[in-house]
């Protein structure tokens, strides 16, 4: 019965859609400044959807400063040398357009949806915003607090401390381990100057990624960045060269348990993960789908809330980034059961170490995974940002295509070899927050 539903889902969502998929064929342009430029030209709505991805996160904060590139990006915004935060704001309502920036661990994106006659208005607020921030007192101070205001809330926030001292636990000292946000400390301690030196060392064309999709052509596209950015070069001529990222390495597993006077437990447990570009993503990605990432399909849900009535949610995720980013199971429990509830874990990932998954539910994993493809691309600024994305981990422009053959060549054995060598259960790190007293945790062997 689960089988038909699913397949009769996934008709109605358009299993006939990869035919349109694999008529997506973007262009790449390489710019004289070192930006690479993604169109994908799309007619039907008169709508135009850009993202420019900078190479640039919090990986790259300043040693002691967390929260800076997150800050700069948040600012963007918020006043620049020729417009104020408010007549950036009226500007952008004016035209009914949308306009934003967000830094995550890695990158920095700078967003912009607008209709195709307001293009030229569009592409004059987003240079202005990129290229001529002013980082103001004034708006800097009422973002800070804003940030700081955020970080006060998150301390009650069980789930977000969990995380936090999960990341801590397996990336050691790696920059993927410090919160995108920042922390208090470092927050409070943050000035415009750290914000400024910043923006001029890091926020560089070379690197970066233009992803134009909607409705414009190539030689529109190209006009646009080449007008609008062509004033954008490298800055960080004779600035102090900052070190390289370093990559990950296996942290000693630990387990941490933190208490908090509350009914439910959250748990957070695993280890390192693989990188995005990883030659076997796909087999993984199939294999966690079956684990825990399918959500009402998935053996940790299906197992241990439904059968065993042991947790009110679980899952799995690896969170590939361009080196190894982490594997996790994440569960929240009552406190009286959380021991049980690991044990039920730590036997879901043993048997499918040993036994590897049914034909049935590699059937179903691979039927979702390509029927629901065609939805992260349905809207033009869908298709903008994985279109970056794309770029940024250097998947190739045949991905489009190349996605739903790769899920589909995987196979029993490559899911069983997949869960063998990527799923550790020597090497798992737990952290617990809930009540201690209560739940009564037993450290895992």
């Amino acid at each position: 019965m689960r089988f038909t539903i699913l397949l009769l889902t996934l008709l109605f969502l358009g299993m006939s859609e990869p035919s349109a998929v694999a008529g997506i064929k973007p262009k790449q342009i390489a710019l004289k400044n070192g930006i690479t430029l993604f169109i994908i030209e799309h007619h039907t709505l008169p709508i135009v959807s850009v993202e420019l991805l900078m190479p640039v996160g919090s990986i790259h904060d300043p040693t002691g400063r967390s929260g800076v590139a997150s800050m700069t990006a948040s600012l963007l915004d918020e006043g620049t040398k020729n417009r104020t935060s408010k007549q950036i704001s009226e500007e952008v309502d004016y035209i009914g357009a949308g306009l934003g920036a967000s830094a995550d661990l890695e990158s920095t994106a700078v967003s912009l949806r607008v209709l195709k006659k307001d293009i030229e208005k569009g592409f004059n607020l987003l240079s202005d915003i990129v290229l001529y921030p002013s980082f103001e007192t004034k708006e800097f101070e009422r973002v800070r607090q804003l940030v700081l205001g955020s970080i006060h809330s998150e301390k009650d926030s069980p789930g977000v401390i969990a995380d936090r001292a999960f990341n801590k636990i397996v990336f050691g000292s790696h920059p993927y381990a410090n919160p995108v946000i920042g922390t208090e400390e470092t927050v409070t301690q943050m000035t415009q100057a750290d914000l400024i030196s910043f923006y001029q060392t890091r926020y560089l064309p070379k690197g970066s990624f233009f992803s134009i999709v909607g409705d414009v052509t190539e030689k529109e596209a190209v006009r646009l960045v080449e007008k609008y950015f062509a004033k954008w070069g490298d800055r960080s001529k004779g600035a102090p060269k900052t070190a390289s990222v370093p990559k990950p390495v296996s942290q000693p597993r630990k387990t941490e348990l933190i208490q908090k006077d509350l009914t439910q437990t959250t748990v957070l447990m695993g280890h390192l993960g693989i990188r995005r570009n990883h030659s076997d993503f796909y087999p993984i990605a199939v294999m966690n789908y079956i684990l825990g990432g399918g959500g009402f399909s998935s053996r940790l849900l299906t197992h241990i809330r439904d059968n065993k009535g042991l947790v009110y949610s679980v899952y799995s995720a690896f969170s590939p980034y361009r080196q190894e980013g982490s594997f996790e199971i994440t569960l929240q429990t009552k406190a009286s059961n959380t021991n049980e509830a690991i044990a039920a874990v730590q036997e879901e990932i043993a048997l499918i170490r040993k036994t590897g998954v049914t034909e049935t539910e590699l059937a179903e994993a691979k039927a979702y995974m390509i029927g629901s493809f065609p939805l992260r691309l349905e809207t033009t600024t869908k298709l903008s940002k994985l279109l970056s994305s794309v770029g940024f981990h250097e998947l190739g422009l045949a991905y489009f295509d190349d996605y739903p053959k790769y899920i589909e060549k995987v196979t029993q054995e490559s899911i069983l070899k997949a869960a063998q060598t990527y799923l550790s259960p020597d090497q798992i790190s737990l952290v617990v927050v809930g009540n201690l007293e209560a739940a009564k945790i037993k450290v895992l062997p």
